[in-house]
Parts: C-alpha cells; sequence; structure tokens
C-alpha cells in the first residue's frame, strides 16, 4: 500500500511540475528589444523622434508585447553646435532581450561594446522573425541611427540625421548593419550602430545601400 501511495504521489508531484507548478521554474523575460518589421514608407521621414516612438509602441502593441516606454534608437543633431540628443540616452539601463528571450546586451556599457550580442540571429522583429541581410535576395541590413559607435549624435558635420527624421529627399542618414556584414571587415562596416551613410532619404535611397527605413526599439527599463 505504501508504495503504491508512494508512485501517485510521484505522479502527481511530476504533472504538477510539467505543468509549470514549480516556483522555482525559469520563466522567459519580456521582450525588451526588436527590429521594426517595418517602416514607415516615407523613406527617413519618421515624423521625428516622436513619430518614431510611436511606431515602436504600435509594433509592440500589435504584437502582444508589454510596456509602454517604447524608444527608437535614433540620435538627432541641434543646429548653431548646440547639444543633439544621443541614441543611448533615451533608451533606459537594460538589460534587453528579443523576442524569443535572448539577451543582446545587459547595459548600455556592454551594447556600445564589442560584447554586444546583436546579430543577424538575434536583432529580431517584434514578432520573432529575422530580418534579411547581406547575401540574401533583398538585404535590408541599413538600420537607421544617426548615431556613432557609443550611441552619440554625430559630430562629423552635415546631414547625419535625415533633418531629424523628416526629410524624404536629399540628405543622409548614418545607418548600422544588424548582420554585422559589411563591404570589408573593418569594425566600422561590420558596426551595429554605425557604419556608413546612405546615399540620400527616399525610400528609393535608402533600398540603394541595402535598407528599407527600419530601425531599432528598446524598451526604457
Amino acid at each position: 500500500m505504501v508504495s503504491i501511495l508512494t508512485g501517485i504521489l510521484a505522479g502527481v508531484l511530476g504533472l504538477g511540475l510539467s505543468a509549470g507548478l514549480n516556483p522555482g521554474a525559469a520563466q522567459q523575460a519580456p521582450m525588451s528589444f526588436f527590429v521594426t518589421s517595418a517602416g514607415l514608407g516615407d523613406g527617413a521621414n519618421l515624423g521625428g523622434l516622436e513619430g518614431a516612438d510611436a511606431h515602436c509602441r504600435a509594433l509592440a502593441k500589435a504584437a502582444g508585447a508589454a510596456g509602454e516606454t517604447w524608444r527608437a534608437y535614433l540620435s538627432t543633431t541641434a543646429p548653431g553646435g548646440a547639444a543633439g540628443i544621443n541614441a543611448r540616452d533615451r533608451i533606459g539601463n537594460g538589460p534587453w532581450v528579443n523576442a524569443k528571450g535572448v539577451v543582446v546586451a545587459r547595459n548600455l556599457d556592454e551594447l556600445h561594446s564589442p560584447a554586444v550580442n546583436i546579430t543577424k540571429e538575434t536583432a529580431l522583429t517584434e514578432t520573432g522573425q529575422t530580418v534579411s541581410g547581406r547575401g540574401d535576395a533583398v538585404n535590408l541590413h541599413d538600420i537607421l541611427t544617426g548615431s556613432d559607435p557609443q550611441g552619440h549624435y554625430s559630430t562629423a558635420g552635415g546631414d547625419t540625421t535625415c533633418g531629424n527624421w523628416t526629410k524624404n529627399g536629399e540628405g543622409s542618414a548614418i545607418v548600422g548593419h544588424h548582420d554585422r556584414i559589411g563591404l570589408t571587415d573593418s569594425r566600422h562596416m561590420t558596426s551595429w550602430n554605425s557604419s556608413h551613410g546612405t546615399r540620400g532619404c527616399s525610400q528609393e535611397a535608402l533600398k540603394g545601400t541595402g535598407g528599407a527605413g527600419l530601425f531599432y526599439c528598446f524598451l526604457a527599463q
């Protein structure tokens, strides 16, 4: 009788564990980073930072993601030498995980270091899909940032943000490569957030160098 009761108890406990009733079981962290599955369709005219943030929130909400403080990883510049806005200052302190629960960076320092875990396999959309890159039939690896490698606004001069994300014609914006692949193997060309400038700000110009007006979204936390 004792052995029978022991067997029943073991079975019940086993069912409880398989049903996720174990309070010590690991749970996947909610998504806090993604690449937009689509741009706004008007080149680099995103409606400024406000429009870009709204796009992040809308995509996250449609995907069932929690949180309201979604921010686009975009920098802006200011006229007359005044300080601009740094992308890194907009996104909180981390950590950040993708739609599949993979950590891409634990904090701001790691995000802007060689240890960052942003690759084609981890820079997923809000629905967990891979974004095509160099070598695929359609290359979409140019991700708008307007930033230098440390996530600051560029001081290189000229237009580096397509008029602070309001232009869809002439101009230029700094982009990164989400797949970490460039025309050369230099660290600059393989940067996730600061590889080169675009040939223009229109949708066609962005396509010309391998882009579609996509950008990174982070949950500020």
